[in-house]
């Protein structure tokens, strides 16, 4: 794979994240002919640890991190001031390469509503389930309907007693939800399971898009990856595109000449920048919202004023609980505290086994259980007015749709500095749906590397901070009922009145399954809502999506079924952009999906063979 392209191809990807690499590789796999060009405004990831060492996900989350981008939203009043912060992929495989490689998949309706809902014909669970299933080889136990055993991404389990205290208490205290094998069969929601993960349990390896579509073809030299490449728009002629300019971007080639080179898309280009770049290189096109072009200085070629709309996320909040010395967490490796690497245990012979054989704790994200959870009747009942609507129109009928997501995760998640030097458990919720949404749009018609404005929009609707209040409440019940609980790390959980029952704190051990939950009062729900505002996030998993979405373009759409943009020919988007509406997961699977799906589209389109 060149460093220096020729000056035209078949096929341009303009960004290349997870979508891009999926639909690339298979394209290119299926017709070694053809010519395909992808280019990355981040750097290649290539047999680099800190990619494929699961252990090392949460490195790219430091604030130097040149791995991924850190988007600034502008100050909210619903967030009492903050700028939240959103992190995405910046490198070659985008997401797939830098997040927390959870196996998480949406539920099955939430294609099905893609498709009835939002009317894209070939979109529903079941067109879109075999497309799951043929990039995935599933370790766990499984009938075949739902999940895959011959593609090229493994997905396997690990354990830790973090893990498994959690498991068994939810087994005793909550014994109607239950605990199943996986709860994310398409199918089940409202029940506890062990984690499954996008990571290799022969070779302890990341299972990203990069490696496993794009890089295994390295003798093919008509698949072309570009990196630190930033598009700056795409060219359109007479209504069709003919190719796009791109310069170096300032991150990944620091000092270089921002010169402007145009490559030629002989038959097709394809969008692919993430739900941040795919709006903002349509609008430096020419292909946006009249008045957003006309502010920027850019030619109006289609006036489409879905482009950067419709931005969604998953409200997250992670909270750090004290935990016993006999807890297993990372948190001696996260800290690479001197006695730990001297010792026999020590990160050096852990990094020694790991490359021999695959296993430790360098091949694991530290994150073993997870929860998908459904208010029963009665819950549902004491969450307040705003949010009841929102449950019967969206939630009631759909018994697949889970609220809230939640996983507990070996180690403390945070800035070490001021913690006490102990073990943690750290937990994260996010809610699966929020009704809030935010929008994307370009600063600079001109500059590809000035950032884009962000209006997030989390908690601007008053129903999405019930879920988060209701979540807060249901995880800290599980924890403290744990073994290695020993109490609330109080920095970063919310500070009840001293005279609250809800107040927390160090303890000396967890409370009994049996003993009755915290009863929290009025005002301690005051506090929970401020302190969600105050510290509610992007999930660090980057699960963002929506703002290129798949509509009619009478409901502001961007793209049609066929990926298609409207109002220009041989242009398509395909990333988590395109997504209609949101998904209640992580994201990747479904990234992954909409990457397999293109491939599809494309070779029906191309006449390329052996793409299905």
């Amino acid at each position: 794979m060149t460093e220096q392209a020729d000056q035209q191809f078949d096929v341009i990807f303009a960004g290349g994240g997870t979508a891009a690499c999926v639909a690339a590789g298979r394209l290119a796999a299926a017709d070694p002919f053809l010519k395909v060009l992808i280019l990355e405004a981040g750097k290649h990831t290539l047999n680099q640890d800190a990619h494929t060492t699961p252990f090392m996900s949460i490195s790219h989350l430091a604030p130097t991190s040149t791995t991924v981008t850190f988007h600034v939203a502008n100050p909210s009043e619903h967030l009492n001031g903050r700028a939240p912060i959103v992190p995405t992929g910046r490198c070659v495989g985008g997401g797939s390469c830098v997040n927390f490689q959870i196996y998480a998949r949406a539920s099955a309706s939430d294609y099905d509503d893609w498709e009835t809902i939002h009317g894209n014909s070939g979109w529903g669970s079941k067109d879109l389930i075999p497309l799951l299933r043929k990039t995935e080889t599933y370790r766990g136990k499984h009938d075949g309907t739902n999940h895959g055993d011959s593609g090229p991404l493994k997905v396997s389990r690990s354990e830790s007693n973090v893990g498994k205290q959690f498991l068994e208490v939810a087994q005793q205290y909550d014994p109607k939800r239950g605990v199943v094998e996986d709860v994310n069969d398409l199918i089940t929601s409202n029940a506890y399971s062990a984690v499954y993960k996008w990571i290799d349990a022969e070779t302890g390896k990341r299972q990203d898009a990069a490696h496993y579509f794009v890089y295994n073809q390295q003798e093919n030299k008509n698949l072309q990856i570009l990196d630190g490449k930033r598009v700056k728009r795409v060219v359109i002629e007479k209504g069709r595109a003919v190719g796009v300019e791109y310069v170096n971007d300032i991150v990944s080639v620091p000092g270089a000449e921002q010169h402007i080179t145009f490559v030629k898309a002989l038959r097709l280009l394809v969008v692919s920048a993430g739900t941040f770049g795919s709006p903002s290189i349509l609008e430096r096109s020419g292909v946006g919202a009249s008045v957003r072009l006309k502010q920027n200085n850019v030619q109006e070629i289609v006036d489409l004023p879905g482009v950067g709309e419709n931005f969604q996320d998953h409200n997250a909040i992670f909270l750090s609980y004290l935990a016993s010395e006999e807890a297993e967490t990372l948190d001696p490796l996260f800290r690479r505290e001197p006695e730990a690497l001297a010792s026999m245990d020590s990160y050096f012979w852990q990094l020694m086994f790991y490359e021999q054989d695959g296993k430790g704790p360098l091949a694991t994200n530290g994150i073993e259980a997870s929860l998908k959870l459904r208010p029963n009747s009665e819950e549902v009942k004491e969450l307040e007015p705003a949010f009841q609507e929102r449950w019967e129109s969206f939630f009631a009928e759909q018994s697949d749709k889970p609220l809230i997501l939640t996983a507990p995760l070996s180690g403390f998640v945070g800035d070490f500095s001021s913690a006490p030097v102990r073990n943690y458990i750290s937990v994260c919720y996010f809610a699966a749906y929020p009704k809030s949404t935010g929008r994307v749009h370009i600063r600079s018609g001109d500059d590809a590397n000035v950032p884009p404005e962000f209006i997030a929009g989390y908690l601007s609707d008053p129903a999405d901070l019930a879920p988060l209040r209701y979540a807060y409440k249901k995880t800290r019940e599980l924890i403290r009922r744990m073994g290695v609980y020993r109490g609330e790390y109080a920095p970063n959980h919310p500070h009840f009145p001293e005279y609250s029952a809800a107040r927390g704190g160090e303890a000396s051990g967890p409370v009994n399954i049996s003993d009755p939950d915290i009863v929290y009062s009025e005002e301690d729900d005051k506090v929970l809502d401020s302190y969600h505002r105050d510290f509610a996030e992007s999930d660090i998993i980057l699960i963002i999506l929506g703002t290129c979405a798949m509509k009619p373009r009478e409901k502001n759409g961007v793209v049609d079924c066929n990926l298609n943009v409207y109002g220009v020919e041989r242009l398509k988007v395909a990333d988590l952009s395109i997504a209609p509406a949101n998904v209640g997961s992580n994201t990747y699977s479904t990234a992954l999906l909409i990457g397999e799906k293109a491939a599809v589209i494309i070779a029906k389109e191309l006449g390329i063979k052996g793409v299905v």
